[in-house]
């Protein structure tokens, strides 16, 4: 393995990757083909499993197993109803490394521990990354409010939530949201991360399943055109559309969640992520979309970021 261009951290020992960087487990967008081609390029793949029932899931496992001899893992958000059986499929099938959301990290950390994993678990708050150490956590991404896809309800900045983590835990702290290139790189490190996950960034290579209609949106996406919705049923981020415009109008005359949940139906990110319906698909993504415009594989996207990150530390030495 080749030196790594980035400060030695204790996150490329717990995974044994080159460098540390993930890429974010995404609904829709991280299959077996971008959480393969993420570790080969020398990162942590996520297959991101909210959108899975358990046989594909199996079969997603069984495909990057094949495309990748590297470490990769699943993250499963704790909200889904099978997940009790997506954790068992993981685990029957060699995973050892679980990133975990939407949930409390108390009811399955220990089980997978002792089944051998590695457990992180994604959060928004301080308090709440205090519980994940507290439940047994190995590492936790902390992730700010610029993230794209379901967030948290403070609406805490990635660059005041990181300092403020990193002071209260002993275990590795991951940095997420908003961290697009090289730069936001050096400065999650300046801020005292271990290691830095990356979401929309990587939706938007080739590897990502993300249809093409949607990787032209992100790429035409302006400062402002995404949105934190939803706060009062589940925070989420969406690029602006006409089924944004939809939830506003149900927002503003305070609709009840019975409405909401009626609005969102079922399929609706499918739709739009997957199957290309930028009209009334649900487009989850985060703000730094205003700044990515190219759509590099993942083996060039991390030469790119080692790069970038060099030139910033040029820049700031």
């Amino acid at each position: 393995m080749t030196r790594s261009p980035f400060p030695k951290s204790p996150i490329t020992d717990l995974f044994g990757i080159q460098y540390p960087i993930i890429q974010a487990g995404m609904v829709w967008v991280s299959g077996a083909k971008l959480a393969a081609a993420a570790s080969n390029a020398g990162c942590l793949g996520l297959i991101g499993a909210g959108s899975m029932k358990p046989d594909l899931l199996r079969s997603q496992i069984q495909k990057a197993k094949k495309l990748t001899s590297k470490p990769f893992g699943v993250n499963i958000p704790l909200l889904y109803h099978l997940v009790e059986e997506q954790i068992n499929v993981c685990l029957e099938e060699g995973v050892k490394i679980f990133f975990t959301s939407a949930g409390s990290p108390k009811k399955w950390t220990q089980y997978l521990k002792d089944h051998g994993a590695i457990v992180v678990h994604v959060t928004s708050t301080p308090e709440l990354a205090k519980k994940c150490e507290e439940a047994g956590c190995d590492a936790v991404v902390v992730e700010g409010f610029e993230a794209g896809g379901h967030n948290g309800r403070d609406e805490i900045t990635t660059m005041c939530l990181i300092p403020q983590v990193v002071d209260s835990l002993k275990i590795p702290v991951i940095a997420a949201g908003g961290i697009g290139d090289g730069r936001a790189i050096l400065a999650s490190f300046a801020l005292g991360a271990d290691a830095v996950q990356l979401g929309t960034r990587f939706a938007l290579t080739i590897e990502s399943s993300a249809h093409d209609n949607f990787k032209k949106a992100i790429q035409n996406a302006k400062s402002g055109d995404t949105k934190l919705v939803m706060k009062q049923l589940v925070p989420v981020r969406l690029l602006k559309n006409k089924f944004y415009d939809q939830v506003i109008e149900l927002e503003n005359r305070c609709a009840t969640n019975d409405e909401m949940n009626e609005l969102l139906g079922k399929g609706r990110a499918k739709a739009g992520m997957l199957e290309g319906n930028m009209d009334m698909g649900e487009l989850e993504i985060g703000q730094v979309s205003a700044l990515l415009k190219d759509i590099p594989t993942c083996e060039q996207l991390v030469q790119d970021l080692i790069s970038e990150y060099h030139k910033a530390l040029t820049r700031v030495s």
